[in-house]
């Protein structure tokens, strides 16, 4: 399974899910993944779960601050320095929602909203470098900006983090799509919300390898989740998924094609 020691500037590197009811959480992601969880022990630390795959970071849980509003995956950038990046992410017309702070010596971050309303957070590295394992089942294989005005949210990315978009070629009546570039390499996309996904707002998207995307519907349902897109293929990407956890997270499973 692919392992990583670090991520290039602009690179997606971690994704949590805030639950309005974590314990359930945990318990679905641990079953449906195979996950293992381990409780942050620092009072300060408020229950933050961290989710493993042979001893491996791989993603994390916690409960949300104040008021319970709703449950969510939240994508992470890395950035080589999250305040100067915050400072860009205003340049480039972009929201810092929280300003940067560190995370005892795991690293220092901010959350923040691009000009379309989608929200992401940016990660600067210290001990924690973000997800050790991924590309393989169970681990995260890629990240999507949806959002109601593509062109907007390309121009800021490229502003803020310095990335290339590129528009990817897809097959004849299939939505178009762009891809987030770093030193060259694909490493998340933009997706333009269109008139079948109804009132979606903004948002980042985690997409999490599986082994088979029918077992996992059918295994997420058994636990309590909801299939909101049933399995479907997308030409030379794989078969993909939409599912929401028991406590309302949105997130998507993909199988990719066979080498």
């Amino acid at each position: 399974m692919p392992e990583f020691t670090a991520y290039a500037h602009g690179t997606p590197c971690w994704t949590d899910v805030t639950s309005t009811h974590l314990p359930r959480a945990v318990e679905f992601y641990r079953r449906l993944f195979g996950w293992d969880a381990e409780v942050a022990t620092e009072p300060e630390a408020g229950g933050y779960t961290m989710f493993k795959l042979d001893g491996k970071n791989v993603a994390a849980g916690s409960p949300p601050m104040g008021e319970p509003a709703a449950s969510y995956w939240t994508t992470y950038l890395a950035s080589d320095d999250v305040d100067d990046t915050a400072d860009k992410i205003r340049a480039a017309g972009g929201t810092v929602l929280m300003d940067p702070f560190d995370v005892f010596d795991a690293g220092r971050m901010t959350i923040a909203q691009d000009p379309t309303g989608a929200s992401f957070g940016v990660w600067q590295a210290n001990r924690h470098i973000g997800a050790q394992l991924a590309n393989d089942p169970g681990t995260m294989n890629w990240n999507e900006c949806q959002t109601r005005d593509a062109e907007a949210a390309a121009a800021f990315y490229e502003a803020a983090f310095g990335v290339v978009v590129k528009p990817y070629p897809m097959a004849e009546g299939r939505p178009p799509y762009n891809v987030i570039e770093v030193d060259g390499r694909g490493v998340a996309g933009i997706f333009e919300i269109n008139e079948h996904m109804g009132d979606t707002l903004p948002n980042w998207s985690t997409v999490f390898a599986v082994a088979n995307t029918d077992e996992t519907v059918a295994k997420a349902k058994e636990l309590g989740g909801t299939a909101l897109v049933e399995g479907m293929d997308l030409p030379d990407i794989g078969r993909m998924a939409i599912l929401q956890d028991p406590t309302g997270a949105v997130f998507q499973v993909l199988q990719p094609p066979p080498e």
